[in-house]
Order: structure tokens, then C-alpha cells, then sequence
């Protein structure tokens, strides 16, 4: 700097403002960083005037470079691998426990506090990149996490990922990430998304890689390049309208794969096809299940298939609803009709039907012989809005629920419930939704 401010000391009265003063500030400065600084589509170079003891402070790296056996003795160091805005916040941070931090900076001030042994800003970085999380910048952050074992910042990407799949694969950036990423991705099984989206979020994949390489983007291509990936893909759990429609106009499956696809979604046979064969289960950790009663009775509760039974409930905010339970008796088999409907429109949302086994399920109270009624398409509840939801049941003699409660918190949605011109016996235990 060509000039102090005189007495610059007794204006200011703490050693934190006094260090600040010093920051990026010739004044007693013994080596300077240069560092790269885009402008546009050229590059500059600026200089960063820095102490050697403030720096020592913070870091044994800075500790040993400047005061070690083999300590450096030049009054100029280059930093080439990171860009200006990144190593002037980390260095603003060492003089002031202050750090100004950005979506442009702060990967960039991670890898510098990981390198140079700063875990209290490593601390501030992960936490500024766990609260600005978002589909869409999630799978750019992902590597550096894995890379820097960031623990929790690795396994939030991975919650965002699960439950924000589509939005995630639909990001700009999902196009450029790396192959094993891509993989890891794919072979998720908590995955919150249609597979036939999946596959074409893939396939795009491929084609933008194709693109980038200068290679003709035909169906031979983008398998060789996707390899194994297309392994993970559930093909067999997709709708054979859509199969036929995008998958098969892709030309990325071979023809002895699309013949065994084929007889496995129409049931023809039952011999591995290659891929897996199980819808994806979803984000579990954003699907709960709400319990209406507190407990079980051993009275018998008969399931008549003249009977209708039904109930009417709403939420106080918007869900998906993935499916209800239903209580039932030991390794025995139910067929079910169920109907929900929108009581203030009359639309129907759902009409359902089919035969379900009972297993043991667990709510939030108790474990019991029960059955899913899983939808395949998405339902989604409004907020405030009455729902009238009817089953049709028959089969074997079951357990009924006990002490029936008008409402239940469950996360942070209040369910609450109405009686309905039907009698609701004890058959519906609650709602599985995320």
C-alpha cells in the first residue's frame, strides 16, 4: 500500500480489528500469494500480501512451510490451482474468523482449508453447502464431498438425490457428470422417480457424451458408452406402452434383452432378465406412516364383501399419498376395492383393485399382520380439502383397531378424520405417505 493511516493502532481497539486492518495489507507483509484471476476469456494475475506468523496461527501446513526444517525463503508463492475470489476469503478468514461465502467461492475455499488444515472453515463450507443444497447443484457438490469424506455433506446430497430425483435428473447439470456417478445414481434403489424418466434422463446422458466426443449418438454408441449403467435400469417395471415408445426407439438395448423384457411384462416367463425386477422403493426417509388407532383389539372383525366401509379424513398441508394399510390376520389373503375421492369436486383420485397377502408391518406403536395398498400413479392430497376414502374387503377374520383417534400428527402433517355416511369398522389402520 503507498500509504498508512497514521496511528492506525489507537483507532482500533480490539487484536481481531487490528488484524483485520492487516488483511491483504502490505504493512509489515514478509510473502505474497499470486493467484490466477479470470476477467472474461482472459487471465490475470493477482497478488495477495499476506503474514507468515498470522498464517501460522491457523495452520501447521502454513506452520511448516514458513518456520519448518525445509521452510520456504522466497517472498513470492504461486497458487495456480484455485481462482482469486477463492484464496482471498480463505486468506480474509485467518486474519478475521470472517469469510464471505458464494456459490463461485466456497468449493473453492473448501479445498483450501482441506488443504491446508483449517477445520474450523472446513466446518463453515460444508455447513453453507449443506443449507444451500438444491436439485441443482447437488451432483457438482457430491464428488467434492465424497472426495474431502464429508460424511454428513455426502449423505445430504444423497437425500436430496432420493427424494428430488426427477428434479435432479432434469438439471442442466446432470449431462456432465461422470460415468460413476452416474452409475451410483442408477443403481439406487431409493430412487423417488418413474423409471421410464430415469431411462431418458440416461439416454440424454449418453447422447451428450456422444456430442462432446464428436461420435454419431445411434443406439450402438450410447450403449458401449453407458456400459454397466444401463444394467441398473429397471426395465421390467416399466408400462409396456412406454417401453415400447422410448426405449425401444432408443436402440440401446440389444434385441435378446427387448425379447426377455418383453415375456417378463407379460408373465411368460419368470426366468432372469437381466435387469432388476422390483419397482424402486422410494426415498424412505420422506415416507411415513400414519397410525389412527392406539391399539389392537382381539375381537374378530368380519370382512363382508356386501360391506363398504369408509372414512373421511384431510390434511393441513399438501402430500403424496403412496398407499393405506390395511389390518389383517397371519399369512392369509384379502381382496380389496377401494375407492378415495375428492368430496369437494367429487373427482375420483383413486379406484383400486386386487388380492394382497398379510405380513407383519410396524407402525409408530405396534407391530401387526397387515396388508399395502400401494398406488402406482402419484395422488396428491390438498391441503384443507375432505377426502372420502372406501374399502370393499373380503376374507379372512381379522384383528381391529382400538381406541380410534379424530386426529394424528405425523411428521409435520396433522391428519385429521371424519365419520362418513358409511360405517368404518376397525379395518383401515392408516396411510403410508411422503
Amino acid at each position: 500500500m503507498s500509504a498508512v493511516e497514521k496511528n492506525w493502532q489507537t483507532t482500533r481497539a480490539t487484536i481481531r480489528e487490528r488484524s483485520k486492518f492487516m488483511f491483504d495489507n502490505d504493512l509489515f507483509s514478509d510473502v505474497k500469494f499470486v493467484v490466477p484471476k479470470a476477467v472474461g476469456e482472459t487471465e490475470s494475475k493477482e497478488v495477495i500480501s499476506v503474514h507468515k506468523l498470522v498464517l501460522s496461527f491457523s495452520s501447521p501446513v502454513f506452520e511448516a512451510m514458513f518456520y519448518g526444517e525445509l521452510a520456504e525463503t522466497g517472498d513470492s508463492i504461486e497458487l495456480p490451482d484455485c481462482e482469486y475470489e477463492s484464496p482471498l476469503e480463505f486468506f480474509r478468514y485467518m486474519y478475521s474468523d470472517e469469510v464471505i461465502l458464494s456459490g463461485s467461492n466456497v468449493m473453492g475455499v473448501l479445498y483450501l482449508a482441506k488443504k491446508y488444515m483449517v477445520p474450523s472453515l472446513t466446518d463453515k463450507c460444508t455447513e453453507y453447502l449443506q443449507n444451500n443444497l438444491h436439485p441443482s447443484n447437488v451432483l457438482s457438490i457430491l464428488p467434492s464431498a465424497e472426495k474431502y469424506e464429508e460424511k454428513n455433506l455426502v449423505d445430504q446430497c444423497w437425500e436430496v438425490i432420493d427424494i428430488k430425483t426427477e428434479e435432479v435428473v432434469k438439471s442442466d447439470g446432470f449431462s456432465t457428470i461422470e460415468r460413476s456417478l452416474l452409475e451410483a445414481v442408477v443403481m439406487r434403489d431409493t430412487l423417488t422417480i418413474e423409471e421410464i424418466e430415469l431411462f431418458k434422463a440416461v439416454d440424454l446422458w449418453a447422447t451428450k457424451k456422444c456430442e462432446k466426443q464428436g461420435l454419431t449418438a445411434d443406439g450402438v454408441t450410447k450403449r458401449r458408452i453407458l456400459g454397466e449403467v444401463i444394467e441398473g435400469i429397471r426395465f421390467p417395471t416399466m408400462k409396456p406402452e412406454d417401453f415400447a415408445n422410448v426405449v425401444l426407439d432408443s436402440e440401446i438395448l440389444r434385441k435378446k434383452e427387448i425379447i426377455s423384457v418383453v415375456k417378463s411384462q407379460n408373465s411368460a416367463t419368470k426366468i432372469p432378465v437381466g435387469f432388476p425386477e422390483t419397482k424402486r422403493s422410494g426415498s424412505v426417509k420422506r415416507v411415513q406412516r400414519c397410525c389412527r388407532f392406539d391399539s389392537l383389539s382381539n375381537f374378530g372383525c368380519r370382512y363382508d364383501e356386501n360391506r363398504r366401509d369408509a372414512i373421511c379424513f384431510s390434511v393441513d398441508k399438501d402430500i403424496e399419498l403412496r398407499g393405506v394399510c390395511f389390518i389383517g390376520s397371519e399369512n392369509n389373503t384379502y381382496r380389496v376395492d377401494l375407492e378415495i375421492l375428492d368430496t369437494s369436486n367429487k373427482t375420483r383420485l383413486v379406484s383400486y383393485s386386487g388380492f394382497f397377502t398379510s405380513k407383519l408391518l410396524q407402525c409408530e406403536k405396534y407391530i401387526y399382520h397387515g396388508f399395502e395398498v400401494l398406488f402406482d400413479k402419484k395422488i396428491i392430497l390438498a391441503e384443507n380439502t375432505t377426502y372420502w376414502l372406501c374399502a370393499k374387503i373380503s376374507g379372512p377374520e381379522s384383528l381391529c383397531g382400538g381406541g380410534g383417534l379424530s386426529s394424528v400428527k405425523c411428521g409435520d402433517v396433522m391428519f385429521r378424520f371424519f365419520e362418513s355416511s358409511y360405517t368404518f369398522g376397525g379395518s383401515v389402520n392408516g396411510c403410508a405417505l411422503k
